[in-house]
């Protein structure tokens, strides 16, 4: 891994630039500091802006040095928004020969119609955003973004009593005089479109790209949830970049993550200080069967997620493999024999590389050698009859071979014989079997309530289970009063995909599963409070965030520039004069000609199809939806690009109420064979238009793609041909994030040929994510559930709710003997508050942030705490602040863990958003 490529990576998931390069003596040339103004101006027309320091730090490099600084940041920059693939050079010419006034005035344009279409914008001196709206202004001449606290300080001065004031800008520390006693700022031109309304991201400058990168592989090791694709690419490349192979004291006692942990060793095993060093401590982390198999798996060069194992074992030293016997040997011999049973064909090709069965191993790992003959069917020998009588409940003997009496065996027998008390005694044994069941244990039960043996196993086992089985269990109790609901399963793997099967089931008693679902609740409260140390005085909640689910099955997430999780409800575009604009992007390998295409199906309330726009039918509705034209091949290094532009508003005229975007390979080319692929939309403004109709089209907006209006960019990856990113709601203004791929058969693939298979995958999922209005739930835990939660249990002073009423914070007050659960449904659900603010009560003290978007006004600089968001924003600039993710809000429901938020990423980790 270069530098380079690690510089890249901290960029993308810490908003942070570490600047090296040899140093300019004294104060910045006159080159250099126009090369730093075509620098803001060039970011800024890409949505980001410089902090203070970040510009005094590249302000000291040499211009040679500045120049390779910029192009690298610029061009990371591009691939992070999507838009490297132009063929428009990058600073070209940069900084030599490029024209002064042109750049201030791009840069100061760019900044005013920033201001004039979204007033919360970045302080480029503190990097936070102002109190109220409009108190961060552009700064007259440099147009540097400045709240009023740093005016303040930075002070006004005069050169004599009554004659004329100077002010220092505190970004460029330029002077400015004004005959006015009044700071000069330079105003928004009103009325002047803007492109988009986005908050500008913060670049700060990084400590050190060693101890960033440290800090980024320590926080992905604190992960408690599968990693989507991008984490493990990251995790894998920060691995690489570690030099403490042969020292791995660095590791952390703990490493949640079962497929982070086998990465981890597998990598530092292959080097042979490595080995020498971490043998020792391979039974500390490896607690499963399992465990030892995904480090087999990276080991030989495959994944630790086990879904496709390699095909051929790579041997071993003979130490390692007696260290890994010794550690199959120490576990239960029920759980080694299931764990072995899970993965059959992976453990007869680990066990010729193992040798289980070889004398000396057989003697001094017995319990080994039984768990590998029964799994094989092995002959009974007299040391294997003698070994399985010490296991008579879990090994029987069927002829002269060995056979496995599994629990999950036992469990489903009670539930054939309907002996629910059976059932609920072997599920107490693994609470999160239990809780995967509830359903059908209360189903199995016919009572009216919960029976006492249900809700004693529930009491019992509830502090042992994983936050995974209770926020499942949760969603599920919330849904299984209503009957006649399809039942939508994921299953694991590497692409998602949807299976969608009637339930048959008889729905539970109301009473039922409304006292499971204040038993779950109660347990997540009660977890969340028990850390004493992890208290905040404040907490700032978005009430948005009730659409976004807990994310799920994020091994088959897609690499997004925003991470929403998979069942999002996603505002579009409400503006007039604003389209949606889909964007598709591929480039075939040599030598093999790849038929990508982006298309739209339409559907009415009743999910009936009523058309589509696609290479076959490039405009509908007299230009309400616009197919930019069918490209059959992308050659490198251009490759091809296709674009749909929808008008949601004519489209909902023509009678459309339901549009599913849909990427096809036409000649059934997966995705994962490409060397690039990705897709996303904009909303882009019309900048005029034709009257009429027939052959005449409507005038879009002069660049087709520009980065400052992407909403969201995605790639195409697995092993599929058909996706379906999203459908968007065109009643609601709303877009549900599906990302799931559809099934194929044969090639010539398009819209048409599977728009009945499109529309059973939108209802089905519309069905499950989105709930009927306000007030009833859907049938997934949400992070709003995880936010409420947290506040009522670590909150000592307000919670505040925004987005209840425009303008408005509902605040509220745990009540002197309320319960914290009872706090949490108040919150959550919406109760009448206990008074009603303006600004959020932040002081210098802790505070707790969730957030979709990043532009909280008013936050102190003392101020520290947790905060987590979706978008990013200003707020990003808060350094007291520890940035978590959504899958470090779940961390905190771990059980026996009160760390889920302090081990979360250093502030301003994560992926960018």
């Amino acid at each position: 891994m270069t530098a380079e490529d690690l510089a890249s990576l901290l960029l993308r998931r810490r908003q942070t630039i570490c600047v090296t390069g040899r140093r300019e003596p004294g104060a910045p040339s006159a080159v250099t500091a126009a090369g730093v103004v075509v620098l803001e101006a060039e970011l800024a027309d890409r949505g980001h802006v410089l902090t203070a320091e970040l510009r005094k730090a590249l302000c000291g490099l040499r211009p040679e040095a500045l120049a390779e600084a910029g192009k690298r940041l610029l061009a990371d920059v591009d691939a992070l928004m999507g838009s490297d693939r132009s063929l428009t050079p990058l600073f070209g010419r940069f900084p030599d020969a490029v024209p002064y006034e042109d750049a201030h005035s791009l840069y100061t344009t760019i900044v005013l119609a920033r201001l004039e279409a979204q007033p919360h914008q970045p302080c480029m001196a503190c990097g936070l955003p102002g109190p109220r709206p409009g108190t961060v202004r552009a700064v007259r001449s440099c147009g540097h973004l400045v709240c009023e606290r740093c005016r303040r300080a930075s002070g006004d001065r005069w050169c004599c009593e009554d004659c004329c004031q100077w002010y220092d800008c505190p970004v460029c520390e330029r002077r400015y005089e004004t005959g006015e006693p009044t700071t000069p700022w330079l105003e928004p031109v009103r009325g002047k479109a803007s492109r988009g309304g986005e908050v500008l991201r913060v670049l700060r400058p990084g400590a050190d790209l060693a101890q960033d990168a440290a800090a980024e592989l320590s926080a992905l090791l604190a992960r408690r949830t599968p990693l989507p694709p991008q984490d493990h690419d990251d995790l894998f490349l920060l691995l690489a970049h570690t030099d403490a192979a042969g020292a791995p004291g660095w590791l952390p006692d703990d490493i949640p993550l079962r497929e982070s942990k086998a990465l981890v060793l597998g990598t530092l095993l292959r080097d042979p200080d490595g080995l020498a060093a971490l043998r020792p401590l391979l039974a500390r982390y490896l607690t499963t069967a399992t465990d030892v198999l995904r480090l087999l798996a990276v080991w030989s060069g495959g994944d630790p997620d086990l879904l496709k194992p390699p095909p051929r074992m790579r041997n071993l030293p003979r130490p390692l493999r007696r260290e890994l016997l010794g550690v199959l040997d120490g576990l239960p011999f029920a759980y080694l024999a299931e764990d072995l049973t899970r993965h059959r064909a992976a453990w007869k090709r680990a066990g010729e590389i193992l040798h289980p069965f070889e004398p000396a191993h057989a003697r001094r790992h017995p319990r080994t050698a039984l768990a590998f003959a029964a799994l094989r069917g092995s002959a009974v020998t007299e040391t294997l009859l003698a070994q399985a009588a010490l296991h008579e409940d879990h090994v029987r003997l069927v002829g002269d071979r060995l056979r496995l009496t599994t629990w999950a065996g036992q469990v489903e027998a009670a539930f054939r014989a309907h002996d629910a008390a059976r059932a609920a005694v072997l599920l107490r044994a693994r609470p999160g079997e239990l809780l995967r069941r509830l359903d059908q244990l209360l189903t199995a039960t016919g009572a009216s309530a919960l029976e006492d043996v249900v809700a004693d196993a529930l009491r019992e086992t509830l502090p042992r289970t994983g936050p995974g089985p209770l926020l499942g269990a949760l969603g599920r109790m919330r849904v299984r009063t209503a009957p006649g609901v399809r039942r939508v399963f994921f299953p694991r793997g590497r692409i998602a995909k949807a299976y969608a099967v009637p339930d048959d089931r008889a729905p539970l008693p109301a009473r039922t599963a409304r006292r499971a679902a204040e038993l779950l609740e109660a347990e997540a409260v009660r977890r969340l409070a028990a850390d004493p140390g992890e208290r905040y005085g404040t907490a700032v909640l978005d009430a948005g965030l009730r659409d976004l689910p807990v994310p799920f099955a994020e091994r088959a997430s897609a690499a997004s520039l925003v991470a929403v999780p998979r069942g999002s409800l996603l505002p579009m575009p409400e503006e007039a004069g604003e389209t949606v604009r889909l964007f598709l992007h591929w480039m075939q390998p040599p030598k093999v000609r790849v038929d990508l295409d982006l298309s739209v199906a339409m559907y009415d309330e009743h999910w009936r199809f009523v058309g589509l726009c696609d290479y076959t039918r490039l405009e509908y509705g007299g230009g309400a939806a616009l197919h930019s034209g069918d490209l059959t091949s992308a050659p490198a290094p251009g490759g091809a690009t296709e674009y749909v532009d929808l008008d949601l508003p004519r489209l909902a005229k023509a009678g459309v109420r339901h549009v599913a975007a849909v990427v096809l390979s036409y000649n059934d080319v997966p995705f994962d064979e490409l060397p690039d692929a990705f897709a996303g939309f904009m909303a882009v403004k019309d900048e005029g238009r034709r009257e009429g109709g027939g052959a005449k089209r409507r005038t879009r907006g002069r660049t087709p793609y520009d980065p400052r209006a992407v909403r969201q960019r995605f790639d195409l990856a697995g092993a599929a041909r058909i996706c379906v990113p999203m459908v968007v709601d065109l009643v609601a203004r709303r877009a549900l994030w599906t990302d799931v791929t559809l099934g194929t058969t044969g090639t010539s693939h398009n819209v048409w040929r599977y728009r009945a298979g499109i529309a059973r995958a939108g209802r089905d999922l519309t069905d499950v994510f989105v709930p009927p209005d306000e007030y009833t739930p859907a049938g997934r835990a949400t992070i709003w559930d995880l936010a409420c939660w947290t506040a009522a249990a670590r909150t000592d002073g307000e919670v505040c709710v925004r987005g209840r009423a425009d303008g408005e914070l509902w605040a509220y007050r745990r009540a002197e003997g309320e319960p914290a659960p009872d706090f949490a449904i108040r919150v959550r659900d919406g109760w009448r508050p206990d008074s009603v603010r303006k600004d959020a009560p932040l002081d210098g003290g802790r505070a707790f942030l969730a957030l979709l978007h990043a532009d909280l006004p008013g936050i102190p600089e003392a101020a520290t705490g947790t905060m987590y968001r979706l978008y990013p924003g200003p707020s990003d600039a808060a350094a007291g602040f520890t940035r978590v993710t959504a899958g470090d809000l779940v961390a905190g429901l771990a059980a026996g863990s009160t760390a889920g938020l302090t081990a979360g990423s250093p502030p301003g980790s994560g992926r960018s958003g």
